[in-house]
């Protein structure tokens, strides 16, 4: 089992897995409403090279229009069911960009080629397209099934079923902070990233969804929220996951797993 991990911030990734680029939430934006990017490069082009994307849930800093305008043609696109109908914009986008848009629920799977598949979780949290209308959309995790089994988190909090219904899994990319010095419900931090961790029990973990945007004059704002969820979740989880190999990239670094 080998699966290649490149964090290019935020929740953003590409996984490789038997020649297959999957990319989650992809966000290749300097600046975002009221936040900015303010460590790690824009992703380059090759970032948004993929056979198909995953988007977890509607916020916006998530399902992210303009990234999802650099998409190639043909590119298949996962995305909470309902989201078409709750973001009119991605209806637009992929009618004129050509992408092949797939609406999932918990449970459901679709095949990306041959070996390689994408299984659709449950999340905690809030999915609606904030700030506007009811919930139309689940927030999702997903599991890339093929040489290896990645779980993407996308963004949720610890719920009690997690391990079982996502399943055995040899790879977990785990969110532990967020873009702002609080984390409301419906997050993971370091340490319930790493109780997550326990629980999940892969064999290699990355921790993702920190240390990438920022609110615009909020730098000096408990900084640690910022820059220490990364580590401390490599420390908390070497407490309760001791077997698990943590790695803990940089921007636009690829590593091998486990």
């Amino acid at each position: 089992m080998e699966v290649e991990i490149t964090w290019w911030g935020h929740a953003t990734c590409t996984v490789r897995d038997s020649g297959v680029r999957v990319l989650t939430d992809p966000l290749f934006a300097r600046r975002l409403a009221h936040l900015r990017r303010r460590r790690g490069a824009v992703p380059p082009p090759e970032a948004a090279e993929a056979e198909v994307v995953l988007v977890s849930h509607l916020h916006a800093d998530h399902l992210h229009l303009p990234s999802l305008a650099v998409l190639a043609p043909g590119t298949r696109l996962v995305v909470p069911r309902g989201a078409r109908r709750a973001v009119p914009g991605l209806a637009r986008l992929a009618r004129a960009r050509g992408l092949a848009v797939t609406e999932v629920v918990p449970g459901e799977e679709v095949r990306v080629r041959e070996g390689v598949r994408v299984r659709a979780v449950s999340a905690r949290h809030d999915g609606r397209r904030l700030p506007f209308g009811p919930q139309r959309a689940p927030a999702l995790g997903y599991v890339v099934e093929g040489a290896a089994r990645t779980y993407f988190a996308g963004d949720t909090g610890l719920f009690d079923a997690m391990a079982e219904e996502v399943g055995p899994v040899d790879v977990a990319l785990l969110p532990v902070g967020g873009w702002g010095p609080y984390l409301g419900p419906g997050h993971l931090d370091a340490e319930r990233a790493a109780r997550a961790l326990a629980e999940l029990a892969p064999a290699a973990a990355v921790p993702v969804h920190y240390g990438t945007y920022w609110p615009i004059g909020m730098d000096a704002v408990r900084p640690h929220e910022f820059h220490a969820p990364g580590g401390e979740f490599a420390r908390r989880a070497g407490l309760l996951a001791p077997k698990v190999a943590v790695r803990v990239p940089a921007h636009g670094e690829r590593v091998r797993l486990p």
